[in-house]
């Protein structure tokens, strides 16, 4: 179970890293270095800006989520031994 999570989680920062090479920030970016406008000009530039911020967006939200299950399936979902014992 864990070792699937980790090969998911793995496999979402990829994808986010990607992403946000892929954005094109407010004073150029790597978008227009590597042939960033074919993918404007299939999509058009407003629709790929937005689906990428979404997917931006959806694949960090993903990660933070994968991240808080890996964390509870690895203690066995009990609080108190990922604090240690209490005294």
């Amino acid at each position: 179970m864990v070792t699937g999570l980790t090969i998911l989680i793995t496999l979402v920062c990829v994808l986010l890293m990607a992403v946000v090479l892929i954005q094109n920030p407010k004073g150029g970016g790597i978008d227009s270095t590597f042939g960033g406008s074919g993918a404007n000009q299939m999509l058009g530039a407003a629709k790929s800006t937005d689906f990428i911020e979404k997917l931006t967006w959806g694949l960090a939200i993903a990660l933070f989520i994968l991240c808080i299950i890996t964390a509870i399936v690895v203690t066995g979902g009990d609080a108190a031994s990922a604090s240690g014992p209490i005294r």
